[in-house]
């Protein structure tokens, strides 16, 4: 653990810009829990402390802190982000009373943290397994959580020489796990304090959709049977798109890359030949409404991915041919099959959806036709099983809450 810490400071020390955000950010916090007035860290002392990785297990912890918040208005909450990404997005977040950079997970720094802040309940979420921090909780007698978590048996836990690791699982007061396998897994390595919760990513994504708004700002988006969403596209995905689009006049496409920086965008540019708009062009310079909309507009914005979802009939996941896919039920949640590449095999919502009949997976250019004709052709349809699925698996939220904050 120490040499990981160790690579990511020479990595901030040659220029790396999330590693340099990492190593600040978390000096940050030493430097606020060593050196603010007694006063300030009273504000937070006794708080419901919430940890999330990055932007995707914020948003599994948003509807717990949420509801806590609305219930419970002057319990303290404090979140922390281990990756800049999630940190970022999320500083100004108004739910919670402190933002922070998790510090390194050094005995040292769990020591100060916890005795600083003394919370009085601790919730990870999904996969944050830190070991100083969870010794350092079970020493200092909190309540400690993981919620939404999910198992596998090749996971370091499980393996002859993970045992020490699997210890660690003992420091919670209890794991709720997102499905029967999980549970069994744990159960089966004498780990009792779990439960099958869900996931409450169901629960928030149904959130957004049940509450509109328009985010199309200038943009048309009449003719919504003709119109692909395509969401965290990296450049593999975008390639297979622009050739698609090319032979299929009748299609639009509103492209939402993971990301936008220049370079990327300029990719995007060469792979359409040039033929698409910025949303932010579009923006700043409104097409009077005698000029057809553009056939191809790039997202050049953060965080409206999953809004953008409702305007179209099928939706295109990006991610499948690198490290795996993205949030496939931010855009089921509105009744829409769902396209994505061949890495979709940790993501059980993906091998669920596809199960359902309303998820495809694709390897080549041949299948990515072949399954967005079919989507586009049977929308309605294919589009009422991914909804069907997603309402199958709300209630976490409810479960998680009940048991943890009816205080």
């Amino acid at each position: 653990m120490h040499f990981y810490f160790f690579l990511l400071y020479i990595a901030a020390f040659f220029g790396h810009r999330k590693a340099r955000l990492l190593v600040r950010g978390q000096r940050e916090t030493v430097r606020i829990l060593k050196n603010s007035p007694q006063q300030k860290l009273d504000k937070w002392r006794g708080c419901v402390w919430v940890h999330a990785a990055s932007v995707g297990e914020f948003e599994q912890a948003r509807p717990i802190i949420e509801r806590l918040r609305a219930e419970h208005p002057c319990e303290k909450i404090v979140l922390t982000f281990f990756s800049p990404s999630g940190y970022e997005m999320r500083k100004n977040y108004n739910k919670v009373d402190k933002v922070l950079y998790l510090p390194f997970a050094t005995r040292r720094n769990a020591r100060l943290f916890i005795s600083t802040l003394q919370p009085k309940k601790a919730v990870f979420v999904k996969y944050e397994f830190w070991p100083a921090y969870l010794r350092e909780l079970k020493k200092q007698a909190v309540s400690t959580f993981s919620i939404s978590a999910i198992f596998r048996p090749k996971q370091l836990f499980f393996l002859p020489w993970g045992k020490p690791y699997l210890k660690l699982l003992h420091c919670f007061t209890h794991i709720y796990v997102q499905d029967q396998a999980s549970l069994a897994l744990l159960q089966a390595h004498g780990i009792s304090r779990c439960s099958v919760a869900g996931d409450t990513r169901f629960d928030r994504v149904n959130q957004l959709a049940a509450h509109p708004s328009d985010l199309s700002e200038g943009v048309s988006m009449d003719d919504k049977q003709h119109l692909l969403i395509a969401g965290s596209t990296w450049q593999q995905d975008e390639q297979l798109l622009a050739r698609y689009i090319d032979t299929h006049p009748d299609i639009r496409l509103l492209l939402v890359p993971h990301e936008i920086t220049d370079s990327h965008l300029h990719q995007i540019f060469q792979f359409f030949h040039g033929r698409y708009m910025r949303l932010s062009e579009i923006t700043l310079n409104p097409q009077p409404s005698t000029l057809p909309a553009p056939r191809v507009i790039v997202v050049d914005k953060m965080g409206l991915l999953s809004k953008l979802y409702r305007y179209g009939a099928v939706a295109y996941i990006g991610g499948g041919f690198g490290a795996g896919i993205h949030n496939t039920i931010e855009a089921a949640v509105y009744g829409m099959p769902v396209v994505f590449g061949p890495k979709y095999q940790h993501f059980r919502e993906a091998k669920a959806l596809i199960a359902a009949g309303a998820g495809f997976s694709i390897c080549n250019y041949k299948q990515l036709e072949h399954a967005l004709d079919n989507a586009f052709a049977h929308a309605d349809e294919l589009g009422q099983k991914a909804r069907q699925y997603v309402e199958s698996e709300l209630g976490a939220t409810d479960k998680i809450y009940s048991e943890l904050f009816s205080i």
